[in-house]
């Protein structure tokens, strides 16, 4: 496709989900190949970050499997600027609106599946496009516990929050920083939905500080309670992807979501 010598591809660092090569070419450009089975719908959801004004890697072409993307520089340095660039950046992307929960295609985080048929109502969205589709192929007690979850969504979530454009897997390995600042947001699994998805699962596996928040701007009341029901997602994703080491992560989401 490039016309570059297999001596000039190097694996790039990350990749969980899908190979990722830097390209070399002899004009000195660097760019990044991806493979997956749905290239096309992670081209449109780059241009769709892009358009709503965020920092994303342009597309430099799509073609039988493999995603050709600009190479963005960065050092991994999360500075206290790289994190207010990263709030504002988030706040951006969450004023853009859809007309519905979810987005025009399905899509897929590895091999699982993610049901994007669009609805009106988020918490049967959320219950059973999300929940209860993605704990579908885990041992029963599991599969029940998350299905009585879902049945009190309607109690636990607002009926009809904005719907906000998602980023849709935001945690640090997803955000490019560079000299201090924010270099690009990546691997993007985009829908339309409540926003505070997009936080619960930043804060999953850390704390964004201060400087984040305060660039983001405030937040609806009852934002930690509903949290715990957001982060389940990515846990029940984790579970599946990676195994029995995310097992207590989601038995803890569970129990603090039945309190």
């Amino acid at each position: 496709m490039t016309g570059v010598a297999e001596a000039r591809l190097e694996r790039l660092a990350g990749g969980d989900l899908s190979e990722v090569l830097l390209i070399r070419r002899p004009d000195g450009r660097r760019i990044v190949a991806k493979g997956g089975p749905a290239v096309a719908t992670e081209a449109a959801m780059l241009r769709a970050l892009a358009a709503a004004g965020v920092a994303a890697p342009a597309v430099e072409g799509e073609h039988e499997g493999v995603l050709l993307l600009e190479h963005v520089e960065h050092d991994g340095l999360f500075s206290p600027h790289a994190w207010a660039d990263i709030g504002a950046a988030v706040r951006n992307l969450h004023a853009r609106r859809g007309q519905g929960y979810g987005w025009p295609v399905d899509y897929a985080l590895g091999s699982v599946a993610l049901d994007n048929r669009q609805r009106r109502e988020w918490p049967e969205f959320w219950g059973e496009q999300r929940l209860v589709s993605t704990a579908r192929v885990l041992d029963r007690p599991w599969r029940d516990r998350i299905g009585g979850l879902a049945k009190r969504l309607r109690e636990l979530l607002p009926a009809d929050p904005p719907r906000a454009l998602l980023h849709g897997d935001l945690w640090s390995g997803n955000i490019l920083v560079a000299e201090g600042r924010l270099a690009a947001l990546v691997d993007p699994a985009c829908y339309y939905g409540h926003a505070e998805v997009d936080l619960a699962m930043l804060t999953l596996f850390g704390s964004p500080p201060p400087e984040f928040w305060d660039a983001y701007g405030p937040l609806e009341p009852g934002w930690e309670e509903r949290r715990i029901i957001y982060q389940l997602f990515p846990a029940l994703v984790h579970l599946r992807l990676f195994g029995a080491s995310y097992a207590g992560m989601v038995e803890r989401l569970l129990e603090q979501a039945r309190a």
